[in-house]
């Protein structure tokens, strides 16, 4: 069980989320980090009293440092905080809550020094899974998934003795905000109609892909990696009560899922316990009052990103860092309102036709495919305008 965390994105909703689970279980904080946002990561500090905080942003680090001056707080800034945040020694648990890409070389790091990862950064395992799978087997790391599907998938296979006896995976999905409206209905919808995700309260870039179905999608390439299977073996279905976090179907037709309230604490103390399991504070699901659960097959003709991530797992190579790194870009973009909700898809696979993919890539190779695909989406658009 884990003592010890070093807390990557403690300011967004998983890392506050966190931090209550810390609180209930008595657990130390050695690191905290951030993007830039001074306040909360102060107010954090203080309670937790880490060895190390860290905010990516270099001014706001300097801020921070002058707040924290009246403590013993390592005050360290920028992707080399990130790093020293993730190997720090008095950590058991690696907390990688940070949004996108930048969670990758942290996480790698963290691995290196055995340390149990609880992950909820989809994008690591997306841009390089096989990397990340062959260095955690290497090193001996365990990596205990956060994300509520990849924790029931998780907690649904502890029972079974041979993977040769999945037949599948099932992640469900809540649809979003915009479930039953065509492609063409889509066009006109603004950022603010995405925020509003019907059953989830999470940071915005989530929030779209959750819209889009993109996080669905990178869920399914998560999903192949953590699991070892293609991705003929995973597939996604609509279930708008987000009670039924995923099942896992067997050989025999037997189905296994994992129930609850969508509630993101659940997996996070799994994370932490995991392989035993601790009394929770919060209520537990009431099957008498939760209502119908019903199920529904995704439209991938009006959410074509799902369609393209199941694209690009297939391909493999660097053709998932490329999508990732072209979606990340593009809805920064939408989010600014210099696109609209479909061209995300649209720059996506416009950044496929553009990026060579490269097969059996390293951690460069890797990187350098995000970069040129955020710089292919941002170069598409200034060419629109």
């Amino acid at each position: 069980m884990t003592k010890t965390i070093s807390l990557l994105g403690s300011t967004g909703s998983i890392g506050r989320q966190t931090l209550q689970v810390a609180r209930e279980l008595g657990l130390s904080v050695a690191a905290l980090t951030a993007n830039r946002q001074v306040d909360l990561l102060e107010q954090q500090a203080r309670e937790f009293h880490p060895a190390l905080a860290v905010l990516y942003d270099r001014d706001a680090a300097r801020e921070l440092r002058l707040r924290l001056s009246d403590t013993d707080i390592r005050v360290e800034a920028g992707p080399e905080g990130l790093l020293l945040a993730a190997q720090l020694p008095q950590a058991d648990t690696v907390v990688t809550a940070v949004m996108g890409s930048v969670g990758l070389e942290p996480t790698l790091a963290a691995i290196r020094r055995k340390k149990r990862i609880a992950l909820a950064n989809k994008e690591t395992l997306v841009c390089a899974g096989e990397l990340v799978m062959a260095e955690a087997e290497r090193c001996g790391a365990d990596i205990v998934p956060v994300d509520s599907e990849h924790s029931a998938i998780f907690q649904s296979l502890q029972g079974c003795r041979d993977r040769n006896e999945v037949r599948r995976l099932l992640l469900t999905c809540s649809g979003g905000p915009f479930f039953g409206r065509s492609y063409q209905q889509l066009e006109s919808v603004t950022p603010a109609d995405a925020l509003k995700h019907p059953n989830w309260s999470m940071g915005a870039k989530i929030t779209i892909d959750s819209a889009t179905l993109m996080n669905k999608g990178l869920e399914v390439i998560e999903a192949m990696r953590l699991y070892r299977l293609p991705v003929e073996q995973v597939d996604v279905v609509i279930h708008r009560q987000s009670i039924v976090h995923s099942l896992v179907e067997y050989r025999d037709g037997a189905m296994i899922a994992q129930l609850g309230t969508p509630d993101m604490k659940l997996p996070i103390r799994y994370a932490f316990t995991w392989p035993r399991r601790t009394p929770s504070p919060d209520r537990p699901l009431d099957l008498l009052t939760c209502g119908d659960l019903t199920f529904r097959a995704p439209d991938m003709d009006a959410f074509p990103c799902l369609r393209i991530a199941r694209q690009c797992a297939k391909a493999g190579g660097t053709a998932c860092a490329i999508m990732n790194g072209a979606n990340e870009a593009a809805v920064a973009l939408f989010l600014q309102e210099r696109i609209g909700f479909n061209d995300i898809p649209r720059l996506v696979e416009s950044a496929l036709s553009r990026v060579e993919v490269k097969y059996a890539p390293d951690l460069p190779d890797i990187l350098e495919a995000d970069r040129q695909a955020r710089a292919a989406v941002l170069q598409t658009v200034g060419d629109m305008v």
